[in-house]
This record gives C-alpha cells, structure tokens and sequence, in this order.
C-alpha cells in the first residue's frame, strides 16, 4: 500500500512501484515479532527443512521422525527453518556538510529519495521500519512500526528534516548500537565525513549487536571532480572557518588525498563485512536502489554504479 504523498518532492510513486518488484532482504538472521520472509535464528514450523535434533521430552510428537527411528532405533525430531519480519533501522546524516549541492539536489535530498524508498518497501512486505537522525546529538528518533499510517509519520519527519552543525556520526552510531538491542538492518545515509578509524569502530560495534548494517555513501559531483577554474573561497559547512585558494596550488594533492580516503574507506567497508554503496548525487536513484536490492536478493553485494569511480571527500566551495 503506497499512503498519499502530499506532493513530497523525495516519493516519486512510478518509481516505487517498479522497485516495489524487487523484496528487500536481510543478510542475517532476524528477530522478529510476527511471520514474515525473512530467515530467522530459532527453529519454526516453514516447509524449508533444516536438521535433525534428538527427541528429549516434551517435543511434539507430530515432528518425530519414524523413518529415522526405523533406521537408528533412536528417535529424532525434524528441525524447520523459522521466517520472520524484519525491523529497519534507517538512520540519516543531517550534519552541515549533507546541505552541499553543486547540481539541483543535496546530499540530504538524495538521502531523502533513498531512504524514503527503502522505507515504503518494509512496509509493503509487511516489515517494520524506524527514522533516526544524527548530527551533533540523535535529533530525532521514531521507533520501527510496520503500518503505512507509521509510514506518513516517517515521511512528515523526513520532509522537515534540515542539514546543519557538526557531526559526531561515530558517536550517535555507539550510542545507537548501546540503544538498539534488537537485531535489525541499519541503512545508514551519509557523506562519512569522520575519522575512518573510529568509523570503524562503530561499525564494528552494530556488527557486534548482530545488525546488518547498509551504507549508502553519498558524494556530490563537485567533491569528485574539484572543476575549479579560479581562486576561490572554500568553506567549512559544520564550522565557520574558510580558506581562500588557487585550484592550481592545491588540485593534485587534493586528488591524491581523495584516493587515498576512498581506498581506505573500501578497505574499511569490505573487512567490517558491511553492505557499502558509493552513490553520486548526479546518479538516477531508481537504479542505485534496484542494484542494491538486487544485490541483496542474490546474497552478495550492490555492484559499483557506473558515475561512482572516483568520488572524494573534498572541502566544499
């Protein structure tokens, strides 16, 4: 069930129903409430045979296994494998630097479109979805429900939703992991302007709470390309600090530094085992979600988008 838009620019209802095509699936085993399509780590009653288990007392005898016992003179129980729904944690990066824009949308309106997306697609199969934004402090936080009146709540929040102030992204995402017990998929939308090495700490304490953990990395045009022609006055969009500088002087090194950080975040992201999905803010969302959500129903990873080589974190002009 798609609820009305009200004209919100970031839901495009063609688009979603063409990925509504297309289940979301977790990689791990959830921990759900209700039946659902989503594997889960205790035993249930599906048709997917799992294992045998001895009989101990008190077993339903229903799931005795007589051929097993005319061969072993033992009895054993069939094990089945459990589906159940899945709780969505999408957490959004509303720091400063999510307000930059070199073409006609932010960072943060890209985060929109995606997160949006992912949001209508839990509940539509009958999943339960959540909003956590994060900038200097959790700034909002809406526990995951699974009914599309939870659904036009999640929406109003995002729409009034505004970028601005510093990140402390490692922070919240610890305080989240200490919060969130559990198990879910976290889809986090951010520009990962942080320190990698505390990123991967955090990163690592999600994984550690059993989450599966999604993250979309968004980079603009112009932080990839640095296509300046003239001095120009660089600002800080989480501080009030600026440098003025001659592209020329600094164009290579910023380059370099630029590999350098998206190399290391590919290292970080494929030895913490997370689902990571470079995404230029140029690039037709529709495809960056159908790449990942096909990814994830093959049980592997989003392959890279064509526009998303060389992205960088860059200042912001």
């Amino acid at each position: 069930m798609i609820p009305q838009n009200n004209q919100r620019d970031f839901l495009d209802m063609q688009t979603l129903v063409r990925l509504s095509a297309i289940p979301l699936f977790s990689r791990r085993a959830m921990l759900g409430s209700v039946s659902g399509m989503h594997a889960s780590p205790h035993r249930g009653s599906s048709v997917e045979f799992a294992e045998y288990r001895r009989y101990v007392p008190g077993d339903d005898l229903r799931r005795l296994d007589w051929r097993a016992y005319g061969r072993t003179d033992r009895f054993y129980v069939k094990e089945f494998e459990a589906d159940t729904n899945l709780r969505c944690h999408l957490v959004l990066d509303t720091s400063g630097s999510m307000n930059f824009a070199s073409g006609e949308l932010t960072k943060l309106d890209y985060a929109r479109r995606l997160l949006a997306a992912i949001a209508h697609l839990a509940v539509q199969q009958g999943d339960a979805v959540g909003l956590t934004s994060i900038a200097e402090e959790i700034t909002q936080t809406i526990p995951p429900r699974r009914t599309p009146s939870h659904l036009r709540g999640l929406y109003d929040v995002m729409e009034n939703t505004k970028a601005g102030g510093a990140t402390r992204l490692v922070d919240r995402l610890h305080e989240f992991a200490e919060t969130t017990r559990q198990r879910s998929l976290v889809v986090l939308a951010s520009d990962l302007f942080v320190d990698l090495e505390q990123l991967r700490s955090a990163i690592d304490h999600l994984r550690f709470a059993k989450h599966d953990v999604a993250i979309f990395h968004l980079l603009d045009r112009q932080e990839l390309d640095f296509a300046f022609n003239r001095p120009t006055r660089f600002l800080d969009m989480e501080g009030d600090t600026h440098v003025f500088a001659d592209p020329e002087d600094v164009s290579q090194r910023y380059h370099t530094a630029l590999g350098n950080y998206l190399r290391d975040v590919q290292d970080l992201m494929l030895v913490s085992a997370v689902d990571y999905v470079r995404v230029v803010t140029d690039e037709d969302y529709e495809g960056v979600l159908r790449r990942f959500l096909i990814g994830r129903a093959r049980g592997g990873k989003a392959p890279a988008s064509p526009g998303s080589g060389d992205s960088s974190k860059g200042v912001h002009g």
